[in-house]
């Protein structure tokens, strides 16, 4: 397997955007709460990662703290974001991780009926650097089918976050997903022909994403949260010809003073009048029609 540090070059593709948009903006709603490392789950010990507690350890019995930090966002954070969303009128898309769906119904029952896409975070969020290969293939077998029992339908869209070496190999072997989100390597969808097929990638953003609100490098605040997102926002509106991602968490995003930054950014993108505003799914088969493999 190689690597691709050209990709586009000096002259990206023009991506023909509907409306003559010049960016598309696309949100993504990461429903991870209750997937995450925890004892009650069978694993070692409890989650360490994307939480208030920068740098927490991860401990060989529950971690109280730790535990109630991810339930809030199942418990009010989403629904903050969901109210945000759906007031405006805008469309979202979430990565939902199967087992944290499982254990919120009502969530998962204010997607569908919101006409959201839910893609596939993965059967558990976790760390699949180091799993082997074949509990990894058994996770997304297992993934596609809770996904389905879950909303009726099967994921077209895939994105494990925490991958292993293995991760885009098995996604495109299995072959029923429209689009892998597992990359971070360009401002505009793209295929990959390494494994076997031609795999259409639209990649995702760890920069315009509310992770770097509980990171040691991130924002500290709301008003920096939303000078980036405008920034980015309006660079690329500058350049024409774009896709923005924007990464939300119900547990970070969802807190109140986040959520109100979000607000702003909504409003800043609806006043451009140049954005257009899709579904992850949207903007994949926006692609596939004009720049086919």
């Amino acid at each position: 397997m190689s690597r691709d540090l050209v990709g586009y070059g000096a002259v990206p593709p023009d991506p023909h955007w509907p409306g003559g948009a010049r960016v598309a903006v696309q949100f993504v709603i990461n429903y991870e709460e209750g997937a995450e490392n925890c004892v009650l789950n069978g694993d070692p010990g409890s989650e360490a990662f994307l939480s208030e507690m920068v740098g927490a350890a991860s401990h060989p019995a529950r971690a109280m703290a730790m535990e109630s930090l991810y339930e809030y966002g199942s418990r009010a954070g989403f629904w903050r974001l969901h109210r945000l969303f759906t007031r405006a009128g805008l469309p979202v898309t979430v990565f939902g991780v199967a087992r944290a769906m499982a254990m919120n119904p009502a969530a998962v029952a204010a997607m569908v009926a919101a006409d959201w896409e839910i893609a596939s975070h993965g059967y558990r969020w976790i760390d699949y650097q180091t799993v082997p290969e074949d509990v990894e293939r058994d996770h997304i077998a297992r993934a596609i089918a809770l996904h389905t029992q879950l909303t009726g339908s099967r994921p077209l869209g895939w994105y494990q976050g925490r991958t292993s070496p293995q991760t885009a190999r098995l996604i495109a072997q299995e072959g029923g997903f429209l689009y892998d989100a597992d990359s971070y390597a360009d401002d505009l969808p793209y295929w990959d022909r390494q494994h076997g097929h031609a795999q259409l990638i639209v990649p995702y953003s760890l920069d315009a994403n509310d992770m770097k609100m509980v990171a040691l490098n991130g924002f500290t605040e709301g008003d920096q949260f939303f000078r980036y997102l405008a920034d980015t926002f309006d660079q690329l509106r500058e350049e024409g010809g774009r896709m923005m991602s924007v990464g939300l968490h119900g547990r970070i995003a969802g807190r109140p003073a986040r959520a109100r930054a979000l607000a702003r950014f909504l409003d800043h993108v609806r006043a451009s009048g140049e954005a257009w505003v899709a579904r992850r799914i949207d903007i994949a088969r926006h692609w596939m029609k004009v720049h086919p493999a």
